[in-house]
């Protein structure tokens, strides 16, 4: 009995690390998008060509990951409804259409800095809904963290604001939309992942999203805007592949096996790498200002750790 226990245990805790594992690196990954997207805007295209080049990308990807998974379904998948179904297709609209076209358009004004902050403060949004929501407790810790976090940005937002004449308001709000629609993922995303797997959620999610983000890029634009540079080509593959395709399966396997909110705190390594690429590849500054708001924000957000 007791060597089943420690087997039961020893298995809890490899897929607790596996969990940790692919939320740490899923979210450096997804942290190197905002380098490729300022190095893209660098080169002359827009938010809605470009999303509309990465997705494109990643298009044929998702379709033949669902199809290998298809071939033989799970009893969980073969008893999807279509309830499910248009869960999941309006979860693909919120986490990765809605949350990356204001992400996108938000970078246009700000800084690669800021907007990761800002960003990352979406696990204190996904405490602050799911309490809303689902009644769940909201503890001192919780107050606490949505003190530090936002005072770190608001830190580095008047910092930035006194130093350069960009739509910094606009950019920085732009941006915290982005986080809360991708905090309404992150929620309602993990009771479709446990039942029906991670690579069966994320692909129909994805492709849901690839939907929205073609017809939003027709509507506005001519087929030709998709005849750009070799190097915005390169940008949208980077773009597509590296800080799309990869960390999306990470991060939805990550709160299949460690949870949301887990899977939020441990991104806290996130905003470290994206403004240490930032002062290193786009040459922006990096002086105490940027140095106070990324502390308070880390630290807020692992405060949460202690619910």
């Amino acid at each position: 009995m007791r060597d089943a226990t420690t087997k039961t245990t020893t298995k809890e805790h490899a897929n607790f690390n596996l969990g940790l594992l692919f939320a740490v690196i899923g979210t450096a990954l997804f942290g190197l998008k905002s380098i490729f997207i300022k190095l893209a805007f660098a080169e002359g295209v827009d938010a809605p060509t470009l999303l509309s080049l990465r997705m494109l990308i990643a298009f044929p990807l998702y379709v033949l990951i669902l199809w290998w998974v298809m071939r033989k379904p799970s009893g969980n998948i073969r008893a999807i409804t279509t309830k499910d179904l248009f869960a999941i297709l309006v979860l693909g609209f919120l986490g990765y259409y809605l949350a990356s076209l204001l992400d996108f358009e938000g970078l246009n004004h700000i800084s690669a800095q800021l907007e990761r902050l800002t960003l990352f403060t979406y696990p204190v949004m996904v405490a602050l809904l799911s309490w809303v929501i689902f009644s769940e407790k909201i503890t001192k810790q919780v107050w606490f963290s949505l003190g530090c976090t936002y005072l770190g940005v608001s830190f580095l937002y008047l910092y930035e604001t006194s130093t350069t004449q960009q739509s910094i308001a606009l950019g920085t709000t732009l941006v915290a939309l982005a986080a809360l629609s991708f905090s309404y993922y992150v929620i309602f995303s993990k009771r479709y992942i446990q039942r029906l797997g991670s690579l069966f959620f994320t692909s129909v999610a994805m492709l849901s999203s690839t939907v929205f983000v073609f017809i939003h890029f027709f509507v506005t634009h001519a087929i030709s805007d998709l005849q750009v540079s070799n190097t915005i080509w390169l940008y949208a593959f980077l773009l597509g592949i590296v800080s799309t395709l990869l960390p999306s399966f990470m991060i939805s396997e990550a709160i299949s096996r460690i949870g949301g909110t887990k899977t939020s705190i441990t991104g806290s390594v996130g905003p470290v790498f994206t403004i240490l690429l930032a002062v290193a590849v786009l040459g922006e500054d990096f002086g105490w200002a940027q140095f106070v708001g990324m502390i308070l924000v880390i630290v807020g957000v692992l405060a949460l750790n202690r619910r």
